[in-house]
C-alpha cells in the first residue's frame, strides 16, 4: 500500500536565503509513486516519520533535469499559436500539435523567427530543503 507525506518546507539558495517556503502558504503532500513529487524530494521523505526535521539538497538530474542546448530552437512565427497581437520575450505557447506540441517560453524575436526554450523553467536549478514532516500514513482513495 502506498503511503501520503504531508510537510512544511523552506527552499534556500545557494547564498542560504529562503526563496520559497510554505511558511504563509500551504504545506506539500504526495503519495508516494504518484509522480506528483520531483523523485529526489520523494526519496528523500520516504521513510521518515512524523515530527522528522531534516535538510536535503536536490540536484537537477532527481528535480526538473539539467538544462538541456538542444531545447532551445529557433522557429517560424506561424508555429506559435497565438491569440495576442504582439509576441513578446518571456511569454509562454504551445507550439506544434497533438502528441509533437511542447510548451516553450520565447528567449528572443529576430526577423527570421522566434527563439524558444523548452526546458522546464527549473531545469539545472540544485534546491536546498529544509522539511519539516507533518502527517505520514497509509493512502487512501481521497489522496490519490
Amino acid at each position: 500500500m502506498a503511503t501520503y507525506y504531508k510537510f512544511d518546507y523552506a527552499i534556500r539558495n545557494e547564498a542560504d536565503e529562503v526563496v520559497d517556503s510554505s511558511d504563509k502558504g500551504e504545506s506539500l503532500s504526495f503519495v508516494e509513486g504518484d509522480n506528483s513529487m520531483i523523485p529526489g524530494l520523494e526519496e528523500a521523505l520516504i521513510g521518515h516519520a512524523v515530527g522528522d526535521k531534516f535538510s536535503v539538497t536536490i540536484g537537477p538530474e532527481d528535480a526538473y533535469g539539467h538544462h538541456q542546448r538542444q531545447l532551445v530552437k529557433t522557429v517560424a512565427k506561424q508555429m506559435i499559436q497565438t491569440e495576442a497581437e504582439e509576441i513578446k520575450v518571456g511569454m509562454i505557447f504551445q507550439v506544434g500539435t497533438g502528441a509533437s506540441s511542447q510548451v516553450v517560453k520565447v528567449m528572443a524575436i529576430e526577423d527570421d523567427g522566434v527563439t524558444v526554450d523548452a526546458n522546464h523553467p527549473l531545469a539545472g536549478i540544485t534546491f536546498n530543503f529544509d522539511i519539516h514532516v507533518l502527517e505520514v500514513r497509509q493512502a487512501i482513495s481521497d489522496d490519490m
